[in-house]
């Protein structure tokens, strides 16, 4: 039994494929070094056409060279983990710790309420011990809307709960779950299909009575007179101008909350904090440090688990593989969160917009080599001490055991009356919250910036990725949305790289080298911009003016280019594809890059520079979680979503029918021209290459600007905006340069 009760909790093994990843990675890295010897020895004479572009494409060549090794430490040894869940239940079941889980939202137009129930619900129902789980909902909008329905599932919880637990059913967000069964054959199982109509139409009258009151506009008096946290907003000015309403929903050690089944419910508490027009709120980060606080004082889990309002859960044994690293004897002291990766059940056939698959399927895999794992601000579960700035120690090892809930004595009211406190917005004042404590404030990605301060700590992370994805959200469904959510991604990114904690110097000696550069490779994501813009401009423009600035394709040198990108493209196309993607999803994938690059890095490298200028503040943008019929429509069908007028597309186009007007110009040229389309194809193929893929990857966008008729397309403005400012580039660079 002594043996047994060492054997580990998890075990890590190599990755496949790394001999052979390793030579294609070495192979690459020689033709990139001998690309740069090209650009060196065959410079440009003073004077002579083409010397500036030369230039400017050797400085974006040298960048895209350091950026390439730099991602090499992602993808040079990755390794793959595994939990055995068995044995945590053989050993713990009964030590099992108590886990706090806070579902965050903020806006219930923009993330509608009986989506934020379907997660509260899924994770209300995880295979653990339900008196040992709490739900919080943190609510910035302060909806009463938002109120009314987690009551509503308060109630459908009773029902819903114990038909999780008899039927093992997955996933337990009911939402998703009615639609997995409608392609489900349950017709041997009579009880089931019985149960499954009843508690179907549960949910049914649950969600029109949230849909009603929000299509009303108000919710009923006689509701009202049923609940009294109704009367909290009677005092409610705005949702950035009201006292803190904290109503503990479901106290889950009050022997009379019980499901249809008679056993305990877990603990489930609304918040909406004290908000005041004149006091900075601090977005997220503010919402996940004061549901940390109250949570302290109602029930105090070892364990927090924070998801965002539309991430639902998909496997209900997530905690326990959370608790195998967290509770191995061996190592588990030593790990501060467990990270899960961020999937995404409404994603088209061939990813329309892209997705996140080769980050946590490939870099993430390569990034837990170093025990350094990101912190994404969903799907993590925290030791809840390391959030609230505690250092590793070997010396004082924490325990992640079941202790009794503080305030067994203290009744309801008077345990939300000491907890409101906690959550009003002077609390902070003078203190290390947001700062040493918590989640850090100030940088639109909190959640990274706190994960980096958490592992400088001492502590280690972990990446869990099981066979069936512990949690799915929604994906953008526009290209604007998944361009705005890019854009504060890598905003946030490049100003801890500007600030003071930047890996670089905050990280040297508490961090390895590796790790160092895996961070890196996200928090450079904005300075990509600039190389991306040169080089999907520059050649092309030079094909006006006849001058190569590639080797010609009878030259030896053209090898290494070639080589470079034949080897760099199909790389990429079977990894994608193992990864599970799809040939056009690879293609997609492809335009998403060159969309975010010249978009969204462009314009979060630009604020990012203003705001410490000390212009602008950063801002949260929420991404909306809901679309228009016809949007929806689109998106299901791939059809790209333009649709209105944004800055972004104004470059996007701009930078497309540059591309277009070039190559039409060169084209006419060659055929009319004294040298002949053999010969021209000779001295600059690899321009003509680089201008046909990027109109080929542009074609939807040419659709969208002169084919198109839905609402989707782009307005007549842009159109006129880019037509003018690309044909203007031509000319000038034409005949002025």
């Amino acid at each position: 039994m002594g043996e047994e009760r060492h054997l580990p909790l998890f075990k890590t093994t190599k990755a496949k494929g790394k001999v052979l990843y390793r030579f294609s990675a070495v192979s690459v890295s020689v033709g990139i070094c001998l690309i740069s010897v090209y650009r060196v020895t065959h410079i440009p004479k003073a004077g002579e056409d083409g010397r500036f572009g030369w230039m400017l494409l050797f400085a974006a060549e040298l960048w895209f060279a350091f950026y390439w090794f730099v991602t090499q430490a992602l993808r040079w040894s990755r390794i793959n983990r595994q939990t055995f869940k068995d044995r945590l239940s053989e050993r713990y079941e009964n030590e099992l710790p108590g886990v706090d889980i806070f579902v965050c939202t903020a806006d219930p137009i923009i993330e509608p309420p009986i989506m934020v129930m379907n997660t509260v619900l899924s994770v209300m129902a995880y295979d653990y011990p339900v008196e040992k789980l709490s739900v919080y909902l943190s609510d910035d909008g302060g909806s009463e809307f938002t109120y009314y329905a987690f009551l509503e599932a308060a109630e459908f919880a009773k029902h819903w709960i114990p038909y999780c637990k008899k039927y093992n059913v997955e996933p337990r967000s009911p939402a998703a779950y009615f639609v997995s069964t409608a392609s489900d054959d349950l017709s041997q199982n009579q009880k089931q299909t019985k149960d499954l109509a009843v508690i179907k139409k549960l949910y049914e009258d649950m969600a029109a009575k949230i849909g009603n009151a929000v299509n009303l506009g108000r919710i009923s008096e006689e509701v009202r007179s049923k609940h009294k946290g109704f009367s909290r907003w009677d005092s409610y000015s705005s949702k950035r101008d009201h006292e803190t309403i904290l109503q503990i929903v479901i106290d889950g050690r009050d022997p009379n909350a019980r499901d249809v089944e008679g056993c305990v419910l877990p603990t489930l508490v609304y918040l909406a904090r004290e908000k005041r027009p004149q006091i900075h709120h601090n977005f997220k980060a503010g919402a996940m440090n004061a549901l940390i606080r109250v949570s302290s004082n109602i029930s105090n889990g070892k364990l927090i688990l924070n998801v965002d309002c539309d991430m639902y859960s998909n496997n209900s044994k997530a905690i326990r593989d959370a608790l195998c690293f967290l509770m191995d004897e061996e190592q588990g002291h030593e790990i501060a969160y467990v990270q899960f990766p961020q999937n995404f059940d409404n994603l088209t056939k061939n990813e329309l917009y892209a997705s996140l698959r080769v980050y946590f399927e490939v870099e993430f895999h390569g990034l837990d080599n170093y025990w350094g794992t990101f912190y994404i601000g969903s799907g993590c579960f925290h030791r809840r001490e390391t959030l609230c700035g505690k250092k590793f120690s070997k010396v004082n090892k924490s325990e992640m055991k079941w202790e009794d809930k503080k305030g067994e004595e203290i009744g309801i009211h008077e345990l939300e009356e000491s907890s409101k406190s906690l959550a009003s917005c002077t609390f902070e004042e003078n203190t290390q919250w947001g700062k040493e404590m918590g989640l850090k404030y100030g940088c639109p990605v909190e959640d990274a910036i706190t994960g980096l301060l958490i592992q400088c700590r001492g502590w280690k992370s972990v990446y869990c990725n099981p066979t069936r994805k512990a949690f799915l959200g929604l994906a953008p469904t526009t290209l604007l949305q998944a361009l705005v959510q890019h854009k504060r991604w890598s905003e946030g990114h490049l100003q801890i790289t500007l600030s003071k904690y930047s890996v670089v110097w905050y990280g040297r000696g508490k961090i390895g080298l590796g790790h160092q550069l895996g961070h890196l490779r996200y928090n450079l994501w904005a300075a990509n911009c600039w190389a991306t813009v040169i080089y999907s401009t520059l050649p092309s423009l030079y094909l006006l003016r006849g001058t190569s600035l590639f080797p010609q394709i009878s030259s030896r040198w053209i090898i290494p280019f070639a080589y470079v990108i034949i080897a760099k493209n199909i790389g990429s196309f079977v990894e994608f594809l193992w990864c599970g993607g799809t040939s056009l999803g690879w293609w997609n994938d492809q335009r998403m890059w060159l969309y975010e690059r010249t978009t969204s890095y462009l314009f979060a490298f630009i604020d990012t520079i203003v705001h410490y200028l000390g212009y602008t503040d950063s801002a949260f943008v929420i991404t909306a979680k809901v679309a228009d019929e016809d949007v929806s429509e689109r998106y299901e069908k791939e059809i790209m979503e333009f649709g209105g007028s944004s800055p972004m597309f104004t470059v996007l186009a701009t930078l497309a029918l540059l591309n277009l007007y070039c190559f039409a110009w060169f084209l006419k040229a060659a055929i009319t021209g004294t040298k002949g389309i053999a010969e021209v194809y000779e001295t600059m193929s690899l321009q003509i290459l680089l201008c046909v893929v990027l109109i080929l990857i542009n074609l939807p966008l040419y659709e969208a600007l002169y084919l198109r008729k839905d609402k989707g397309k782009l307005p007549s403005s842009v159109a006129f905006k880019s037509m003018a400012f690309a044909g203007f580039a031509c000319i000038c660079f034409k005949f002025l340069y």
